[in-house]
């Protein structure tokens, strides 16, 4: 079964009961882990009972391939069904779970949880193409999705937040859940708990460095075709021990603002309007570098670096390349692209 996003919060509410293994994937590892334990506790309340929680590996299965059989099949000794957890696993421990979807001996749920896939790779194939199992995607959270969820942690602590500060913790916000949450909670610490509105200043004390500040340089430098900025922003990334992953999706994140804005351009909207109808708003003091970029980006050539980008960070994690230079390289081109969209204009 293969989810979609609107059918995930109902869900993690209340599995489908024909449902015995759940893939949690995607690039968003807090969502990923978030996500997982959510629907554990929908089986056992109490994940540290050992008689009915097992959490094996992927390296565990690659040692012992029968452990996921008998851990499927067992019965816990005080009652109750029981949870696997399988983690750090991938596409060559396929076979080995698609036998277990195939034995119906025993009744524990297994959630399984991976990185990102794409629609090729053979685990998330599996889990979206058998009858007793379903794929869940995770991605970063962005725009209403994110917006929502900070929306939703300041109101449960009786706070709202001035539209600067809401645009600040947007673009310093979302690339993993559970970051965003930890921030978050920050910010209501900060604020000890008396309600109130975050400005931001506040913002600024409680989220985000200098080194959140160098990913948006980066982002705005290769979408606006700054090659001289976007080697200078890079090399500030790697220096401070940014992940090359994570510089790819901040860009992301970047690209999907300008695919939005793009799509209502598209619809009859001129190039101003377009930017201003982005929820959250882009931050003033990089709205006039958004808009000219958004001049020089077709809505298609902002779909294909959007592939790219996803095709490099996946890259990244799985041919053995070195990771910097794969980031780099497709940075750099996406960039060149740009400052020839920039010349034509």
């Amino acid at each position: 079964m293969k989810l979609q996003e609107r059918q995930v919060q109902g869900f993690l509410a209340k599995p489908d009961p024909k449902v015995r293994a759940v893939l949690v994937y995607g690039p968003d590892g807090g969502l990923v882990r978030e996500r997982a334990l959510l629907l554990c506790k929908t089986v056992v309340a109490d994940l540290t009972d050992p008689f009915r929680v097992a959490v094996l590996t992927g390296p565990v299965l690659d040692k012992d391939p029968a452990r996921l059989a008998d851990e499927a099949s067992a019965i816990a000794l005080t009652g109750g069904r029981r949870v696997v957890r399988l983690r750090d696993i991938g596409n060559k421990h396929s076979k080995l779970i698609e036998s277990v979807l195939a034995n119906d001996a025993g009744d524990a749920l297994l959630v399984a949880e991976a990185d990102s896939l794409g629609p090729r790779d053979s685990l998330r194939a599996l889990f979206e193409n058998a009858s007793n199992a379903a794929a869940l995607p995770c991605y970063a959270d962005a725009g209403d999705s994110l917006e929502r969820l900070v929306e939703a942690s300041l109101r449960e602590a009786k706070l709202t937040a001035e539209p600067d500060a809401m645009a600040y913790l947007m673009d310093n916000l979302g690339s993993d859940r559970m970051i965003t949450r930890r921030e978050l909670e920050k910010l209501v610490l900060f604020k000890d708990d008396e309600g109130g509105t975050v400005t931001l200043e506040d913002a600024r004390a409680c989220v985000g460095d200098s080194s959140a500040m160098a990913l948006d340089d980066v982002a705005f430098a290769c979408a606006g075709g700054d090659l001289a900025k976007l080697e200078h922003s890079l090399s500030r990334c790697f220096m401070a021990g940014e992940a090359s992953v994570q510089v790819l999706r901040r860009v992301a994140q970047h690209f999907q603002k300008l695919h939005l804005a793009a799509t209502q351009r598209d619809r009859g909207d001129n190039v101003e309007t377009a930017v201003s109808r982005i929820r959250p708003p882009i931050h003033f003091s990089r709205k006039a570098a958004f808009t000219r970029q958004l001049r020089i980006w077709p809505t298609s050539n902002v779909v294909a670096a959007l592939d790219r980008l996803l095709a490099a960070e996946i890259d990244c994690k799985t041919t053995g390349m070195p990771d910097v230079a794969v980031c780099r390289r497709v940075l750099t081109s996406i960039a060149g692209a740009a400052a020839r969209g920039r010349g034509r204009g």
